[in-house]
């Protein structure tokens, strides 16, 4: 997770990429998709890339605390039963 610095997300976006495109040289494991998110603390975007394409992808959707919370705990549960 990146926090979004001056609640810039394409700049926390940017970061978030780079930073899942490191963890792939890092991480030895076969999940063919890391996920990632940045956020403001109020406002949450997930980002993955794909390992095996070598590709960045965005999430156009903003969720918004509390209003999105619900569905923000659904996105973060089913990102964390995946690796189970």
């Amino acid at each position: 997770m990146v926090k979004a610095k001056q609640a810039d997300l394409t700049r926390g976006f940017t970061q978030l990429a780079t930073e899942l495109i490191a963890l792939d040289t890092w991480v030895e494991s076969d999940e063919p998709i890391l996920y990632g998110a940045v956020t403001t603390g109020d406002i949450w975007q997930f980002g993955s890339f794909d390992r095996q394409e070598r590709k960045v992808s965005q999430d156009l959707m903003l969720y918004r605390v509390p209003t999105d919370l619900e569905i923000l705990m659904q996105i973060l549960v089913g990102i964390l039963m995946q690796g189970f």
